[in-house]
């Protein structure tokens, strides 16, 4: 008997799995949230040099007074080629004869400009206070936004307290450094508690059931990207909106003695340690047998799978966060773009999970990671004026990538072993952790080539696409118990591949002879 069969005996899907997943659930809403939450609390707003008139000129510095602010920009900041005020610059001196209509602003570089020595100004019509306007992450300190976004019972409950904690003193960080300390730390344990709750909802869900369930999680954290632009909209302040974000962390720890009954008193009593030591020897011996690491690449199939997957799982991670943390780059408004994000994993999921029910997992993800990178890639094409466009392609691409992440992770938990699937869940968790981490990082390329970023966001989920074609399919395998069993079933195909060559090739002789 296995241990499918005795959580079957117990009550199946009971009051037990759908409390338990409900509860584990209802964080991943937040959860979203914490990841994508530095699109609104590191937004860079309109923004340009502080104003500068020489007070020791009386005569133009009292003619300030009768000047509407456009006026004054056009005296003491320059155009930049789009016509609007530069965001790095000022004049030297107020260059008066500007406001004269028949005279046209020379070339830059005709006239003394000089870095922002006295700071900024902000237009806080949209984000009251975000990152960038307290400590001036702008100009050539534009690059530490970038740098700034992150990087089984006992570890989720760990992991909720140190989210809760960590979240709540960002909202407090007195300092640019402080602030990345904390978010590092938050991060840390984001991805504690998701590899947690993944792990927890899987082995206690009846297999049946289990293929719906990661879906249903899935959409549970395409409403958090929903809820995010929202919270947003309504906490324009972003320490308000981090606290908001990271408080209900303290509440979760609660979970820890929820739900204990299914239905199935009796039948649980039933079952004894004798029972179980008899009747589930399959299981108990991979359990007594030492699993490490470095199990992941001792074995040809298996190292197979675990290179492959590392791939898809840091390429997936990479290009969409690459995506979902540069909303202002699409030139519309960040808060419709955060929801029109969120909602398109709706019908992807959905996409995906008919896909690989029916199609199979291989052909899905490889599918998806490649149309990703093709759409991502085809947007460097698309002038700039053409925003709609622009805005269509990305959303595509994250749809794809959204679809994509929801089909690694089922079709991860079934290529590996039941000694080594945590292990391996795991390492492509970690994998994922690195690619959000780099994903940042890369857009800081297009302070030299503004079409680098798209073209490494691009070619990264082709080539795990391209990776993904060397998985073996598992659609209506079951789950393996051991390494010996991936091991038998990769022999078995490449000897199913063999005997199919050889009965052509000896039709090919018998039909020779026939000729001759």
């Amino acid at each position: 008997m296995s241990f499918a069969e005795f959580l079957h005996q117990v009550g199946g899907m009971g009051r037990f799995q759908i409390i338990h997943t409900m509860l584990l659930t209802i964080p991943v809403v937040l959860m979203a949230s914490h990841n994508l939450l530095q699109n609104f609390t590191a937004a860079i707003p309109g923004h340009h040099c502080q104003v500068h008139i020489d007070a020791n000129n009386t005569r133009y510095a009292n003619a300030t007074l009768h000047l509407d602010s456009q006026d004054l920009l056009q005296v003491t900041i320059p155009m930049d080629r789009n016509r609007q005020p530069e965001k790095c610059r000022r004049f030297v001196t107020a260059q008066w004869q500007l406001l004269d209509p028949n005279v046209t602003e020379p070339n830059g570089t005709q006239l003394d400009t000089e870095p922002c020595t006295e700071g900024w100004t902000y237009d806080r019509s949209v984000f009251t206070s975000t990152i960038i306007t307290e400590w001036d992450l702008v100009c050539n300190l534009r690059k530490f936004r970038q740098m700034a976004q992150f990087g089984r019972k006992a570890m989720l409950i760990w992991s909720f307290l140190q989210l809760a904690v960590m979240g709540t003193c960002t909202a407090f960080s007195p300092s640019y450094i402080s602030y990345c300390v904390f978010r590092f730390l938050g991060g840390m344990a984001l991805s504690g508690f998701g590899l947690s709750i993944a792990c927890l909802i899987v082995e206690w869900i009846p297999t049946q059931f289990r293929t719906i369930t990661i879906a249903i999680t899935g959409f549970v954290y395409t409403l958090g990207q929903i809820l995010l632009a929202g919270l947003a909209y309504g906490i324009p302040n972003w320490r308000w909106l981090q606290l908001t974000v990271s408080l209900p962390f303290f509440f979760f720890l609660i979970y820890s003695w929820v739900a204990r009954v299914n239905g199935k008193r009796e039948e649980g009593e039933k079952i004894t340690t004798e029972i179980l030591n008899s009747k589930m020897q399959k299981e108990l011996s991979t359990v007594k047998s030492s699993y490490t690491v470095s199990d992941l690449v001792r074995t040809p199939a298996i190292r197979r799978i675990f290179c492959c997957l590392s791939v898809v799982w840091f390429s997936t991670s990479f290009s969409y966060y690459g995506l979902a943390m540069d909303l202002q780059n699409f030139g519309v408004s960040i808060y419709v773009i955060q929801l029109i994000f969120g909602a398109v994993d709706f019908p992807a999921k959905v996409l995906v999970t008919i896909s690989m029910s029916y199609i199979g997992r291989r052909i899905t993800l490889s599918a998806f990671l490649l149309l990703a990178g093709l759409v991502i890639i085809a947007n460097i094409f698309v002038p700039r004026e053409l925003q709609i466009v622009r805005t269509s392609l990305a959303v595509i691409g994250k749809g794809c990538l959204s679809a994509a992440f929801n089909c690694v992770f089922l079709f991860t938990t079934e290529l590996y072993p039941t000694p080594i699937r945590q292990t391996g869940l795991g390492f492509g968790s970690t994998m994922a952790r690195v690619g959000g981490i780099v994903a940042p990082l890369a857009k800081m390329l297009d302070e030299y080539f503004s079409f680098l970023p798209p073209i490494v966001y691009g070619a990264a989920p082709i080539i795990s696409g391209i990776a993904a074609t060397f998985l073996p399919e598992t659609l209506n395998q079951p789950l393996p118990d051991t390494v010996e069993e991936v091991e038998s079933r990769s022999r078995m195909k490449r000897g199913e591949d063999t005997k199919e060559k050889i009965p052509l090739q000896n039709q090919e002789k018998v039909l020779l002879r026939e000729t001759c």
